[in-house]
């Protein structure tokens, strides 16, 4: 029997740091283990991080030479901002004449909040000449002598022109302290916001960097050959290196690691991820298998670091029950862990013995409206967990299942109150934490247009059963729990893809010019560690800010999965018709390539309209792209850009709005090179045979184009 490797991913959590090893060729969940986060260690988190690969490697029988691939995520960064605990930060601004003014008034970033009574350590320098060596020192040397643990060199324009950042940084290294330029933090313009981008950044550099040291140090010394990554707030993981330099990307990338998970082990394309804790819900979107990401907010202002788009509701499974009036009034935020009382439903059915129910204040300042029962086995607290076990909707084998029955008796002083069932009770309960969630997923959906027919609702974290299989029957949104749930964010840690993005504003840019960005991020996660023949760039330019944005991602390794877990053709026919919403019968197969399958259906609007829906379904049997009105061509690469010139040329629109070409994907061996972000003709046919440039001239191609309307 041949043993695979292993991947390993590790999430550092506040109080917990978890671990899993993932077999590297089926992903299946080979072991799991938990250990306390250690944070007041003298080696800080990593000492809990080698900690747990120790035990987990103990655990699975396996060996340091086993470990293929090993990631971590933490919340190290996102917790210094939170708590306050940064460097401080020596800004020196760079310009003369009118410039000066405008780099002089970004002193004022030290008044930025971190906490209450608290604000963002930094003291400021100017320079006029960055070519001035003597002056660039004096500068640095006095920032050093005034408390700056990191120094931050900002100009004017340095996104075009770098050279002024550049020389202050290389003067500046006398000092011995860590160095930034603004323009390598982000390329985008306003001065501003990407100088506090950096800043920040520098904020957490020192801490960062010497954790990355004794994390690299010690998972040598166990033996690891494989490069140690980081995860990313934007659901891919990043090279040690690359995190030495940007460690602002490790902010937010707690909830990043759940939707990654769900993203690969669920193998999501369109829905809502749900990772529920004891206190909150955080909600995020896949849209079209890509996790949804905007410009994150730090410090109470819009940065330029892009992270996932998460939205937190204080709804989780052990949110406490309020009433009033005879009915239930709501649900959190305040819950059990806070309030230190014990779930109801975990109780014993003696320890529920005499139950009444009772209205308490749990902490000072919240209401005096929260429902309790005083047993003879003390005080319990009543949750969203012990209403969802009442209802029989935490599976078996889950992490928070309870004895149904006891959870029923706890639920019954509350059910004599509402004067209604126990079922009815627990009903009206979580009615009132999914109807909070709901609202948000609403929102969410919207936001992203995410389709309603083919959108799934996947719930994680160790509270997941006591929001999404309710919120699921109540919305009437297809809705699972993701298998292991309860780790499913070390899980998205072991098998996220290598990501990198690349953002220039680029006033009418050129066909040459999108290209170079393009192959900027490719280079760049390859770089990192990708398989140079597996990544996929996905490239969008946005005509109203010039920008163009290439997202690059790819596996450290080509992972490919055991037979025995392919779905054969009636199952995928199955899946693509259930997306549909119609018979097997009514789905034709119109294209294929080894690694994905093209289905089609004709839905007749009218008598002149109809609609050809369109679902690109994988090996898997899961559905990897979906497409409302699509035209599908098959060709070969060397007739292929032929092809795609006449497609395009008839299904582009002409408008008001400008000319606007078809949202563009072609299948080709095992990828889908999405091609969708480019509206204008000309780049996105230079896109297209940069993706065919490398592939054999007789390989099949299959387009997959949708007109904007």
């Amino acid at each position: 029997m041949t043993t695979h490797r292993i991947r390993v991913g590790i999430d550092v959590g506040g109080t917990f740091t978890d671990a899993v090893a993932v077999d590297a060729t089926t992903l299946e969940l080979l072991g799991q283990v938990k250990v306390p986060t250690s944070h007041h260690h003298e080696d800080g988190v990593a000492h809990g991080i080698v900690e747990a690969l120790d035990r987990l490697l103990e655990e699975t029988g396996r060996v340091a030479e086993d470990v293929a691939f090993l990631a971590h995520g933490t919340t190290q960064a996102t917790n210094a901002l939170l708590e306050g605990d940064v460097a401080t930060v020596g800004l020196i601004g760079i310009g003369g004449g009118p410039a000066a003014a405008l780099t002089r008034r970004l002193a004022s970033l030290g008044k930025l909040r971190l906490t209450p009574g608290k604000t963002l350590p930094l003291v400021y320098a100017h320079v006029g000449d960055p070519d001035d060596t003597a002056s660039v020192r004096r500068a640095a040397d006095g920032l050093a002598q005034d408390g700056a643990q990191v120094l931050v060199a900002t100009e004017p324009f340095s996104v075009d022109r770098p050279e002024g950042e550049k020389a202050v940084v290389e003067a500046a290294r006398s000092t011995g302290l860590p160095l930034t330029a603004a323009h390598e933090i982000t390329s985008l313009y306003g001065l501003h916001k990407r100088t506090r981008t950096a800043v920040v950044n520098a904020a957490i550099l020192p801490r960062m960097l010497a954790t990355a040291d004794l994390v690299d140090a010690s998972i040598t010394k166990a033996g690891v050959s494989s490069p140690l990554m980081v995860m990313r707030c934007d659901g891919g993981v990043m090279s040690l290196d690359e995190m030495r330099s940007r460690p602002l990307l490790t902010v937010l990338s707690g909830p990043a690691a759940g939707v990654a998970g769900a993203l690969m082990q669920e193998r999501i394309s369109e829905g809502v991820f749900l990772e529920t804790g004891g206190t909150s819900t955080d909600i995020s979107v896949v849209r079209r298998g890509k996790v949804a990401v905007r410009h994150a907010t730090i410090l109470g202002k819009k940065s330029y670091l892009n992270a996932l788009d998460v939205r937190t509701v204080g709804v989780g499974g052990g949110s406490m029950v309020r009433i009033g009036g005879g009915k239930v009034t709501g649900v959190g935020p305040r819950s059990a862990h806070i309030a230190g009382l014990p779930y109801a439903c975990y109780a014993s059915a003696e320890d529920l013995r005499d139950a009444t129910l009772r209205t308490v204040r749990p902490m000072a300042g919240d209401p005096a409206d929260y429902a309790v029962i005083e047993a003879a086995g003390g005080r319990f607290a009543l949750t969203m967990t012990c209403a969802a076990n009442a209802l029989g909707r935490v599976p078996e084998g889950d992490f928070a299942r309870s004895d149904q029955e006891v959870a029923k008796a706890a639920l019954a002083p509350l059910a004599e109150a509402l004067g209604v069932d126990t079922a009815t009770a627990a009903t009206r309960l979580l009615d009132a934490g999914t109807a909070q969630v709901g609202a948000v997923v609403d929102t969410m959906m919207s936001d992203y247009r995410l389709d309603g027919d083919t959108a799934v609702l996947v719930g994680g974290g160790g509270g997941a059963a006591s929001v999404t299989p309710h919120l699921a029957a109540t919305s009437g949104l297809e809705g699972r729990i993701a298998r292991h749930s309860e780790v499913i964010s070390p899980i998205g840690v072991a098998l996220a893809l290598v990501r990198e993005q690349i953002e220039r504003i680029i006033p009418g840019a050129g066909q040459e010019q999108i290209l170079a960005v393009r192959a900027e991020a490719e280079a760049a996660v390859v770089a990192q560690g990708a398989a140079a023949d597996g990544v996929e760039v996905e490239v969008i330019v946005d005509p109203q800010t010039s920008t163009v944005r290439a997202v690059a991602t790819g596996a450290t390794e080509l992972r490919t999965q055991d037979r025995a877990h392919r779905a054969d053709e009636e199952e995928r026919l199955r899946t693509a018709a259930a997306s549909l919403r119609t018979d097997p019968s009514g789905v034709t197969v119109l294209a294929g390539t080894p690694a994905h399958t093209v289905y089609g259906a004709e839905v007749r609007r009218t008598l002149r309209a109809t609609r050809h829906p369109v679902r690109v379904v994988d090996a898997d049997g899961v559905i990897r792209l979906h497409v409302s009105d699509a035209r599908v061509e098959t060709t070969r690469v060397a007739e292929a850009p032929e092809v795609l010139a006449r497609l395009v040329r008839e299904t582009t629109s002409y408008g008001d709005g400008g000319v606007r070409a078809p949202a563009v994907r072609l299948l080709l061996g095992s990828r889908i090179a999405d091609l969708s972000g480019v509206l204008d003709p000309e780049p996105l046919l230079a896109l297209a045979r940069s993706e065919l440039n490398s592939r054999a001239a007789d390989e099949p191609v299959v387009a997959v184009l949708e007109a904007r309307i």
